[in-house]
């Protein structure tokens, strides 16, 4: 069995779903449910299927209701980042989170849908992660692979995995999937209040230490509520 890199993961959940609208006018966007299950607890138990024993969650947008849910849950044991005074976005939320958080550790969207491979994605991260080259893996998956998405993707990669952003107006070969493993070095000076992790990126890219690896599963686009049937009529025909 692979040890894993880290037995913690945190769980972005705090943005206000706009793309998910109408139905975010009354859940938060982690508690729309896809196969009967809220997405939230689909990230959940991959995590508490793959060995991960500990979920820092990060709220703001209808707080209670997704803190109430996650109270019901036993594993992975949940913890919560409170963002109610202020929306910090990605980089901000990691930052805020940091001294709660071991050096490396997971971090992935709460909106995720995935089927893993032959090994659970955390697995492949921990396999693949060398502390010395890198400050962020991140699991990227084959734009043509991407169900359900629209975009002209995110990254390009070379033989040694390091990333580099898509060249406009090209289509880029990978899409972020929304879960990376991640060296507290990336968070290094960073800014300060809300900011996207994409500023830690580009930092990290310029100086060759953003990865990418390739997912082996099947990853699936939820972020609209048309991209709902889809999924769940894919996920019945695995």
């Amino acid at each position: 069995m692979t040890t894993l890199a880290s037995d913690t993961a945190m769980v972005l959940a705090a943005g206000m779903g706009k793309r998910m609208r109408p139905l975010t006018a009354s859940m938060p966007k982690p508690m729309v449910r896809v196969m009967g299950k809220p997405m939230i607890d689909h990230a959940l138990d991959r995590l508490a299927d793959a060995g991960v024993a500990k979920a820092l969650v990060n709220v703001h947008y209808m707080p209670d209701t997704l803190e109430a849910h996650l109270a019901e849950r036993k594993d992975p044991a949940i913890t919560i980042s409170d963002e109610r005074p202020q929306l910090l976005e990605t980089g901000g939320g990691l930052v805020k989170a940091q001294d709660q958080l071991p050096d490396p550790f997971f971090c992935l969207n709460s909106d995720n849908i995935w089927l893993d491979g032959p090994r659970n994605c955390f697995a492949d991260l921990s396999v693949r992660w060398d502390p010395e080259q890198m400050d962020a893996l991140l699991l990227v998956v084959a734009h043509k692979g991407a169900v359900n998405f629209r975009g002209l993707g995110d990254f390009h990669m070379d033989a040694a995995g390091r990333l580099r952003r898509r060249n406009k107006p090209r289509v880029a070969p990978f899409v972020f999937t929304g879960i990376q493993l991640v060296s507290k070095r990336l968070l290094r000076d960073a800014p300060e209040g809300p900011f996207s992790t994409n500023v830690l990126w580009d930092r990290a890219i310029e100086e060759g230490r953003l990865f990418g690896l390739p997912f082996t599963g099947q990853w699936f686009e939820v972020g609209t509520p048309q991209m709902i049937a889809p999924t769940e009529d894919a996920l019945r025909n695995v």
